[in-house]
């Protein structure tokens, strides 16, 4: 995990910084200051990892203390870390850190909103693929932190077999048993769009079948049909005011692309005081 969040700020800190923070160049070199970062609206709070490391690899001798940590709700206004160390190291690593803080934070706070509509179900809230080309790692990271579950990473750790690898393989019993037989370690799940295709699917015994775009009577049947031999899941154009009776219906999962995709940032601000 550090490997990765290294890397990840690393990229983030020479866009920006580049040759050299001319800016604060402007600022005495040996001056030492403290700053707080707030923020300017209720938010989950996410990326703490990722401000540490800005900071360590701008420079090691600036000492961060937070307040909140991951996962953990913050009230508008409250003061969430406060930093001590050079002036000029504080203003270069601001704006990466703060990048850091509102695009996770708010990725932590969506996932949060749909996760507590699925409080007092028995439906698992899962994130999808569709993330910001770079920063899936840490907004899937953000997505657990809010109570959300990751679905599969990348391409490379589970099958999710949709209508383009159907028909390359001629029917969805074929796509299935070609699969065990390439990675029988690998879970298979695969993508139906209506009942017929849901029925083909269940004869092929997958692992998962998701139902992509049902309408909640055509939900409620495939539950019904599947009979607990089959996990389901429920993706496609699924939002907060569907969610809860989704779940109800008795479908195991709920995978939602806006926790990802539809990312607002979050409001903080760093003041040097």
């Amino acid at each position: 995990m550090k490997n990765i969040i290294s890397k990840m700020v690393r990229l983030s800190l020479e866009e920006d910084i580049g040759s050299g923070d001319i800016t604060a160049e402007l600022l005495p070199k040996s001056e030492t200051a403290l700053a707080k970062i707030r923020v300017k609206e209720k938010a989950i709070i996410c990326g703490v990892d990722w401000v540490n490391e800005v900071y360590h690899q701008i420079d090691p001798s600036v000492v961060l203390t937070w307040e909140l940590q991951d996962g953990e709700e913050a009230e508008e206004d409250e003061i969430i870390v406060t930093l001590q160390g050079s002036m000029r190291s504080l203003v270069t690593g601001e704006r990466t850190a703060l990048n850091w803080l509102q695009t996770l934070s708010g990725t932590a706070t969506v996932a949060y909103v749909y996760a507590q509509a699925l409080a007092e179900t028995d439906t698992v809230l899962l994130d999808t693929r569709k993330t910001i080309p770079g920063l899936r790692y840490a907004q899937k990271y953000a997505v657990n932190c809010a109570g959300g579950v990751n679905h599969r990473m990348g391409l490379y750790d589970a099958f999710l077999i949709k209508e383009n690898h159907i028909a390359a393989c001629v029917s969805i019993k074929n796509a299935v048993r070609t699969a065990r037989a390439l990675h029988p370690d690998k879970l298979v799940e695969i993508e139906v769009e209506n009942l017929d295709e849901f029925k083909e699917a269940l004869e092929a015994k997958p692992d998962v079948i998701l139902l992509d775009d049902f309408d909640l009577e055509s939900i409620k049947t495939a539950v019904q049909l599947a009979s607990g031999k089959v996990k389901l899941e429920v993706s496609g154009s699924v939002t907060l005011d569907k969610i809860k009776p989704i779940a109800l219906s008795g479908v195991d999962f709920i995978s939602v692309g806006a926790l990802t995709k539809h990312v607002r940032a979050i409001d903080f601000s760093m003041r040097i005081e």
